[in-house]
């Protein structure tokens, strides 16, 4: 039995814990490119140095999204695939999907690198700021066929059935980024360039790993020459089923440049500092629940596409109940040690330490509800149903957060701007909670059918 048709025999809980637990080390691993970055350039380069990054960080956005909209997307077929027994049409979606990263990332590069300095400008970049930010993004857009190919197509890797083999794609870039990271910035002195450069090498490492495993012969599902020419209906199908992460992140760009404007007319350069500082954290506590999305999404995939809806649902619990407790766990650590938390970005400067505990106590009061809703909406991704997962990602960031990023302020100032996140995870939370309760009650349906129609088969 191959690692793909384990996906329909073995035990759910096992299988989770399998794909996920890679997953969510990969995921931590990963998030440490950006948290490293700020640490070392707090520490190297101090609080300005961090605003840049912030100021930069919806471009870092939108190459992700793109990375998103084909890896996400073609992995959601992929496992459909799979799950169907058909694959040749899988590897199909491989050569397909490694085509349009490459591509995308030249639509990115180009026009960014073009345009760079006033889309800083837009986003909110003072003159004190914009020489760091510029110098950090003029180098991480080098980098963007890098990040897309390592990405996205590590999920390849984990939707065949070898999770830690993707794991090991994102420990080798962000082991390499924190070894380059200091050795750029403190010993050859090139501070926030560094840091930069450090990424992209690291990236390119992750990028070779990954094409190494499909070339090398490892892999279950091979990238044949035939399948690198662009199927126009396939093509269609990955972007639609890669819509709803693609648009989430576009959407996280778009926040990212309001809520940074915002805190520039409340707040200062600080304030944009402190929440960098904050969404560096809050980032390390959601990440493992994004790596149990990417263990639980293959194994829903396959079981929905082979009709197993009992497996379906056991594994839809068991990655919300683990969603919870790692949020759980992650609110009662930020509630203990705020303070601990903010000096680690920059022992130095006590304006940022007072006003970055006093953000992340606000930011991140409804977090232990927030592992449900993620898990949930990647639910309607797993099954393919791109509109519904793209609606409930979307009602967090563009419904619900934008609008209060948008009204608070103007009564409450710069608390109202902190206050707009928690009043958006409650908000979707129970938005999520009744279209997933709705779904589960069509998903019983189909599941009597599949039951009637056994005996009428045999």
């Amino acid at each position: 039995m191959d690692q793909a048709t384990l996906l329909g025999e073995e035990k759910v809980s096992k299988l989770l814990l399998k794909f996920s637990v890679p997953a969510i080390i990969g995921m931590l691993v990963n998030a440490l490119y950006n948290m490293v970055d700020r640490i070392f350039i707090g520490n190297g380069v101090g609080s300005l140095g961090i605003a840049g990054i912030t100021i930069g960080f919806p471009i870092m956005l939108v190459i992700m999204a793109c990375a998103m909209l084909i890896g996400i997307g073609s992995t959601s077929l992929l496992s459909i695939r799979l799950g169907e027994q058909k694959r040749d049409e899988a590897e199909l979606i491989i050569g397909n999907g490694m085509v349009l990263l490459i591509l995308v990332s030249l639509i990115i590069t180009i026009p960014g690198l073009i345009f760079l300095d006033p889309l800083l400008k837009l986003f909110g970049a003072s003159q004190a700021v914009l020489p760091y930010a510029k110098d950090y993004l003029s180098i991480i857009l080098f980098g963007t066929v890098f990040q897309s190919i390592g990405f996205g197509m590590n999920n390849y890797i984990r939707a065949e059935g070898n999770p830690r083999i993707a794991m090991f794609t994102m420990l080798i870039g962000a082991i390499m980024n924190t070894i380059l990271d200091p050795i750029f910035i403190f010993v050859f002195d090139w501070g926030i360039k560094g840091a930069a450069l450090a990424t992209i090498i690291s990236q390119a490492i992750s990028a070779i790993w990954v094409l190494m495993y499909f070339f090398g012969g490892k892999s279950l599902l091979k990238i044949h020459l035939k399948n690198l020419q662009l199927s126009p209906s396939l093509v269609g199908k990955i972007v639609a089923m890669g819509s709803a992460p693609f648009v989430m992140q576009l959407a996280a760009s778009l926040l990212s440049v309001i809520m940074n404007r915002q805190l520039i007319i409340y707040g200062s350069d600080v304030a944009i500092s402190g929440v960098g500082v904050v969404n560096s954290i809050a980032m390390i506590i959601l990440m493992p629940i994004f790596g149990i999305n990417q263990g639980v999404q293959p194994i829903i995939g396959y079981n929905y596409g082979a009709k197993k809806f009992n497996r379906v649902k056991e594994a839809l619990k068991l990655g919300i109940i683990a969603a919870t407790c790692i949020t759980t766990l992650g609110f009662i650590v930020t509630r203990l040690f705020p303070v601990q938390l903010i000096a680690i970005f920059n022992r130095t400067d006590q304006e940022l330490i007072e006003f970055g505990s006093y953000a992340l106590g606000i930011f991140l009061i409804f977090l232990p509800i927030i592992g449900f809703q993620i898990i949930s909406a990647n639910y309607f991704q797993a099954i393919g149903k791109p509109k519904q997962a793209a609606f409930l990602s979307l009602s967090r960031q563009v419904l619900l957060l934008i609008p209060a990023l948008i009204i608070l302020p103007r009564f409450l100032g710069l608390k109202g701007v902190l206050m707009a996140a928690p009043v958006a995870d409650i908000g979707s939370s129970i938005i999520t909670g009744i279209w997933l309760f709705m779904e589960l009650r069509s998903l019983e349906d189909k599941h009597q059918e599949s039951k009637a129609s056994k005996p009428l088969m045999e």
